[in-house]
């Protein structure tokens, strides 16, 4: 099987602090590598007075790098949050609880109502959630959903003057464009830590720790590959095009190609185009509504065209059909080769899902298999993505 990190390790990049939070920064990581990357948590502070909301209404770039990365930063740094994610935890020496800082995240501000977008994984789990903007302000957060499949959460805060950052088009992206990230890398003191870099990849699929070591977690599809600069604490943070429009959201680094053998300038941000429609109905009715298939799949490569006696160069294998799926009702088997869905090429992964997720949940699609020599036409009814799935 084809994957990006097959011999890759990844962090989440949730900056862990006091007790380690299941899905924080040691995911995945050596326990030197998460000993060095997981600083304390700063205690929320009593807010001083807001200073001013700063527009994003960049339009036009100018022609110098470093004028237009410091534009998108004083533009977009203010609507970048910190979220300290606190649990319950019990006094040893006493029948008392309290909670304490787990974990410390980012998330950006994306309208004037609050919503704030971040990762499921800097959320999960908590009591509270504080979150703190780089202008002192401190704030309670209310939960409004998360979505465990796409690792997205919609947070809300109620303030004045909320400064805010606004969406892109990730579609637009092209590799070898810059980006900028902002994030609270490390949980530093201060503020935000911005980087810079280019789009590496584009429509990379990964896969994300999971709770345990050992376990797998989902998996992520149509992924930005960035070399700027990310760091556990940068979870959550915005990818900014250098019109200070999110692009995407910062999520995972590889850590090691090997053991032994550290990995360099890779990391992994969620595509907007993905984002945003998970983030509408996250803020809308607190959960998101996928449509499902009910196979596992991998990418067709030569090796296993060979091995399947077919012809096609671009493509996806079905690896398994879940019992009772669509897929299983439809007819589809283990070895088929999918290479359309409505006649739209299916060239890896990445692109299955993202012709899978256009549609809504009663939809027929028409998927055209390779199957023995012979190209089917199989029609079939996507239902609701059961939660573990």
């Amino acid at each position: 099987m084809r994957r990006l990190l097959l011999a890759v390790c990844v962090l989440l990049l949730c900056s862990a602090c006091g007790q380690i939070n299941s899905r924080g920064a040691t995911t995945g990581a050596s326990p030197s590598a998460a000993t060095a990357l997981s600083p304390d948590a700063p205690a929320p502070t009593t807010a001083p007075t807001p200073m001013a909301t700063v527009p994003v209404d960049l339009v036009t770039v100018p022609g110098d790098f470093s004028t237009a990365v410091r534009r998108v930063v004083q533009t977009v740094r203010p609507a970048v949050a910190q979220i300290t994610n606190e649990q319950v935890d019990s006094d040893p020496f006493s029948d008392q609880t309290t909670t304490v800082p787990v974990g410390v995240g980012s998330g950006v501000i994306y309208d004037a109502q609050g919503h704030i977008l971040t990762n499921n994984h800097v959320v999960d789990g908590a009591e509270e959630l504080i979150v703190s903007l780089p202008d002192g302000r401190v704030f309670p957060a209310k939960m409004l959903g998360a979505d465990p499949n796409t690792d997205l959460a919609v947070v809300q805060i109620s303030g004045n003057d909320l400064p805010f950052a606004a969406f892109g088009d990730a579609r637009a992206l092209a590799v070898g464009d810059w980006v900028v990230a902002i994030g609270n890398a490390l949980a530093l003191p201060g503020g935000p830590t911005v980087s810079a870099g280019v789009v590496s990849a584009l429509g990379r699929t990964v896969q994300e720790p999971g709770e345990a070591r050992n376990q797998p977690g989902p998996y992520l599809f149509d992924v930005i590959q960035t070399d700027a600069p990310i760091n556990p604490g940068n979870s959550g943070g915005p990818l900014l095009n250098l019109q200070g429009q999110v692009i995407g959201i910062n999520t995972l680094a590889a850590t090691q190609a090997e053991p032994g053998v550290q990995a360099q300038g890779i990391g992994f941000a969620i595509s907007i185009t993905t984002a945003k429609p998970i983030a509408d109905q996250l803020a809308a009715t607190g959960r998101a509504i996928h449509p499902y298939v009910g196979v596992s799949l991998t990418d067709l490569t030569p090796a296993i065209a060979r091995r399947l006696n077919v012809s096609a160069k671009n493509g996806v294998v079905v690896r398994s059909v879940t019992r009772g799926s669509p897929a299983d009702t439809a007819g589809l088997q283990p070895r088929d080769v999918i290479t359309a869905i409505d006649g739209t090429m299916v060239v890896d992964q990445s692109t299955f899902a993202r012709l899978i997720d256009s549609h809504h949940v009663g939809d027929a699609v028409v998927i055209t298999t390779l199957r023995g020599g012979q190209t089917l036409q199989t029609q079939v009814t996507l239902a609701v993505r059961p939660p573990s799935s």
